[in-house]
């Protein structure tokens, strides 16, 4: 079995999404001892944002292929390949603005290729990246999941759900810390809220 473990916060040592992705990690591999794991650091090691040289050789009929597009095209091929090869994604995903990082959204930009991760067929869309686990790894300084206010107002969890969904990924599960700046009380009960929804995420 393959994991594939990816971070993307930008607080380095101080992140929680770091501490509670490495901790679903440790966990899946203790019940499945025979795992393998990749690494990506997208912060650490960002990706450029996706752009016309990027999208220029999947998407668009044209000449020979410049210099920039095929490195271009290069990042994008080891990422998707990576994807594809992964059996189990473990993301630690923090909740910025509302959403997910910039350097995740690169990431994921990377990986929508259609006849490798999606594709349209007469009976409409159909995902190709089937039979895998994506476990997330959610942390918010704010309380967003207790309230239709909150929910209207959260583009982190439900973007990720969405896209691995088009994606063909049906198996997509959340351990999430939420109000972990609302107070160090707050905080303690959120972590282990987050750890008793690992034991689940991680069976």
């Amino acid at each position: 079995m393959k994991l594939l473990h990816i971070d993307s916060s930008i607080l380095g040592a101080h992140s929680a999404s770091r501490q509670l992705s490495a901790e679903i990690v440790a966990e899946w591999r203790k019940g499945h001892p025979g795992t393998t794991v990749e690494y990506l650091d997208l912060a650490a090691n960002p990706i450029s944002h996706f752009g016309a040289d990027a999208i220029a050789v999947k998407g668009i009929a044209q000449p020979e292929p410049t210099a920039a597009q095929r490195a271009e095209n290069a990042v994008s091929e080891q990422l998707v390949s990576q994807f594809l090869a992964s059996d189990v994604i473990v993301i630690g995903a923090p909740f910025y603005n509302f959403s997910i990082p910039t350097q995740l959204k690169a990431w994921i930009d990377r990986l929508a290729q259609p006849g490798r991760t999606f594709t349209y067929t007469d009976k409409g869309l159909q995902g190709l990246a089937t039979g895998k686990t994506v476990i997330v790894a959610s942390t918010r300084g704010g309380a967003y999941a207790t309230s239709e206010g909150g929910q209207a107002m959260e583009h982190q969890e439900s973007y990720l759900k969405v896209i691995f969904g088009f994606f063909g990924v049906t198996d997509v599960r959340i351990v999430r810390a939420e109000g972990l700046a609302m107070g160090e009380a707050p905080k303690a009960a959120a972590f282990r809220a987050a750890r008793a929804e690992m034991e689940l995420a991680t069976a």
